[in-house]
């Protein structure tokens, strides 16, 4: 029987059952062989954010996740992968759960950097811009304040790969970095630019890494 990892990915806000059927796809798609990937809804109670517009939305993010977390049905699932590019959860204490919890970013940033590259990003509004530039920053990156590009686009956009393409496009263009990571793990990324710097998609990214992992690739067991 070949290895294999299995995942649950749950949503960083309440979405709907279409969302949830784009984002399964779209692991789907991306999953290499031994990985796979079950997407779940955050919730949908008031306390759940709609949208991650500022700090006190990702926070609340981030606790509603931890409960969604610990009371996860985890028989059928080898590890957690939060849905989220700024890795919510994944820095607390691993006591706290029943599974490992794996971060895209964490990941995806991990193996740019180990590659000697330069490393820029991109979201879609300010509050993100700067969680991910202090995640970044946690995870080895060299990060100016600020240097998290803002696109200013709506959480309805993270849907529309057509205009999250086009508001990228001159932000690469003008970008010092050798790779941008795509500030949302639910956006499909297109093919790199004939000029600037190269957009990454870090769910697929993190995906390929996991690859290793359910491989059982040496060093790579199963962990935080």
């Amino acid at each position: 029987m070949s290895a294999s990892l299995r995942l649950l990915a749950i949503t960083p806000i309440a979405v709907s059952d279409e969302e949830v059927a784009r984002r399964q796809a779209r692991y789907d798609r991306h999953a290499p062989n031994g990985v796979s990937v079950l997407v779940e809804n955050l919730g949908t109670g008031s306390d759940v954010p709609r949208a991650l517009e500022c700090e006190a939305d990702i926070r609340a993010s981030e606790t509603s996740l931890i409960e969604r977390l610990q009371n996860a049905n985890v028989s059928e699932i080898d590890a957690f992968l939060p849905d989220c590019v700024l890795d919510p959860v994944v820095s607390l204490h691993p006591s706290l759960f029943a599974r490992p919890v794996y971060g895209v970013l964490k990941l995806s940033t991990h193996f740019l950097l180990a590659q000697g590259l330069s490393i820029g990003a991109v979201a879609r509004n300010a509050a993100i811009a700067r969680e991910l530039d202090r995640k970044l920053e946690l995870y080895g990156c060299e990060v100016a304040s600020g240097s998290t590009q803002i696109l200013g686009l709506s959480v309805s956009d993270i849907s529309d790969e057509n205009l999250w393409a086009a508001a990228t496009e001159e932000t690469l263009a003008a970008s010092s970095a050798s790779a941008v990571i795509n500030g949302c793990s639910a956006v499909e990324v297109h093919s790199a630019p004939a000029q600037g710097a190269v957009l990454v998609d870090p769910t697929a990214t993190a995906l390929q890494v996991l690859e290793l992992i359910a491989r059982g690739f040496p060093g790579t067991e199963a962990r935080r």
